[in-house]
């Protein structure tokens, strides 16, 4: 998943990155509400904006209000260091998602994050299901067979790509664009490196294998 932070401060912003990162988002930061705008505007591409309401250039509220004019429906969840009534009513009332209270626990901001984004899904459900394999999104956790399956960041990010994506194939290009949020280069052996270590953990202590490569093509769950 794709966050955009929309932060002036410096060090909380690097904090929420950090933060995020290690729980397996990929995050952009922008520091001034003008290009934030110009930025969401013109490339929609993320899963859910950070937006705080104090900001250089153009404020919180006016870009909330400005994205919801032109139509973008993406999770806004606002940050703001007023805990007034009146102020989180405002954000509701323009078409954020959610509000956090400056100072905040990062576990809160994560917990309200995925919130918004099971909401923006229509409810999907946390857990995916492979044949023997429970990949639960909330909490990050793996099993196959009922065993516990311990992986990184993004080798969980990985598996839950081929999990939504069952029996379809998937390139190279789209797993790196979706999981590392970069463009593959031909000549990159990042995602099959990844793979390997997938399988290692997930595929070899079993007799059924469920990650196959399908040459000339990438690689699918089934």
């Amino acid at each position: 998943m794709k966050l955009l932070v929309i932060e002036d401060d410096a060090k909380t912003a690097a904090l929420m990155q950090k933060g995020l990162t290690a729980d397996g988002f990929s995050v952009d930061v922008c520091e001034d509400g003008t290009q934030a705008l110009s930025l969401v505007s013109s490339a929609p591409v993320h899963d859910a904006i950070i937006l705080d309401v104090m900001l250089p250039g153009v404020d919180g509220w006016t870009i909330l209000s400005r994205l919801r004019d032109s139509g973008l429906t993406t999770p806004v969840l606002m940050l703001t260091a007023r805990d007034a009534v009146e102020q989180r009513v405002k954000g509701l009332s323009l078409g954020a998602d959610d509000y956090i209270v400056k100072p905040f626990a990062l576990s809160e901001l994560t917990a309200r994050i995925h919130t918004v984004l099971r909401r923006a899904r229509g409810g999907l459900s946390e857990d995916l299901r492979y044949d023997d394999v429970l990949l639960d999104r909330r909490r990050r956790r793996v099993t196959r067979a009922g065993d516990p399956i311990d992986l990184s960041g993004k080798e969980f990010m990985l598996l839950q790509l081929l999990m939504e994506h069952q029996d379809q194939v998937l390139t190279r290009t789209f797993i790196a664009e979706r999981v590392w949020d970069v463009k593959y280069e031909g000549d990159s052996n990042v995602v099959d490196v990844n793979i390997r270590r997938l399988r290692s953990k997930l595929d070899d202590p079993y007799p059924r294998k469920l990650i196959h490569t399908v040459r000339g093509r990438g690689y699918v769950i089934r």
